[in-house]
């Protein structure tokens, strides 16, 4: 699992489920989290991170900025290609999951879910960027 100490972004439109979703992570002890309205505003708090977010849960659709512009802004941008993210959309369609898969995203749920649906997505995620992390180079 993540160090407890990750700093965590937290995008959702709206504020039943941030709060819903920042319980959740709250309970299984983390304690560094943010939160943002749309895609737009998460990459303002991104871009000004110091130090910076090292795990996102976005939702899909938002207005200004959904959360798979978000992620391709993330996947763009050199300094925060590598953090961790994770979708969370009511969006089911296999073409939409296709088009975040194809855009970079690490795991995705879709809405209603379960805390430990979370915490395995969670588990997933933190496996990968060990995994990446310990590629040796040739």
């Amino acid at each position: 699992m993540f160090n407890l100490s990750t700093r965590i972004l937290v995008v959702d439109d709206m504020k039943s489920m941030r709060k819903m979703i920042i319980n959740m992570i709250r309970d299984i002890g983390f304690t560094d989290i943010s939160e943002a309205t749309d895609g737009q505003l998460a990459w303002e708090v991104i871009s000004k991170a110091s130090p910076p977010i090292e795990l996102i849960i976005s939702d899909w659709n938002m207005p200004n900025c959904t959360g798979l512009e978000l992620l391709k802004m993330v996947r763009g941008d050199a300094k925060t290609a590598k953090t961790s993210f994770l979708m969370i959309t009511a969006e089911a369609e296999v073409r939409q999951v296709a088009s975040a898969i194809k855009s970079g995203v690490d795991e995705y749920i879709v809405k209603p879910f379960a805390a430990n649906s979370l915490i395995d997505k969670l588990e997933k995620i933190h496996k990968k960027s060990l995994a990446v992390k310990t590629v040796p180079v040739k």
